[in-house]
């Protein structure tokens, strides 16, 4: 895999995935934005600082994790220049990246394993972005 920064975080829910997979992935260059528990929280509050730090470019890729993956990437695309797609196997997260150039992955913890999801940030952060007629329509994305 490159040599990517990549921001992670989530919410309750999402809690047991996203210690799996930082620890899977063994990144050096990998922050986590929390929760740091179990305990309830809102998602916002680590979806907003995950998709700042990807939208600001001290970040090449970003990773979320809830419950149903929705609410966190209704609130990452809420940003300019953010690309969230809520993933669920290995080809939506190729295609999220090869044709949308998508540069947050959302996972949705309740309706997936553990192996799945590490399965899928893999796929993520190892396909890359097709451009072509691709670019072409990723650049009518922005308002």
């Amino acid at each position: 895999m490159r040599d990517l920064k990549i921001a992670i975080g989530a919410d309750h829910a999402g809690f047991e995935y996203k210690e799996a997979i930082a620890k899977a992935l063994n990144a050096e260059n990998l922050k986590d934005f929390g929760t740091y528990a179990p305990d309830s929280v809102d998602y916002p509050d680590f979806a907003h600082p995950v998709a700042s730090a990807v939208e600001n470019g001290e970040f090449d890729f970003g990773i979320l994790v809830c419950g149903s993956a929705n609410g966190v990437a209704i609130t990452a695309n809420k940003h300019q220049g953010i690309r969230a797609a809520i993933c669920w196997n290995e080809e939506l997260a190729s295609l999220a990246r090869k044709h949308n150039n998508a540069n947050i992955v959302c996972i949705p913890a309740r309706f997936i394993s553990i192996e799945e999801a590490e399965k899928i940030v893999k796929t993520f952060l190892e396909t890359e972005f097709e451009g072509g007629r691709h670019a072409t329509r990723v650049n009518k994305i922005s308002c």
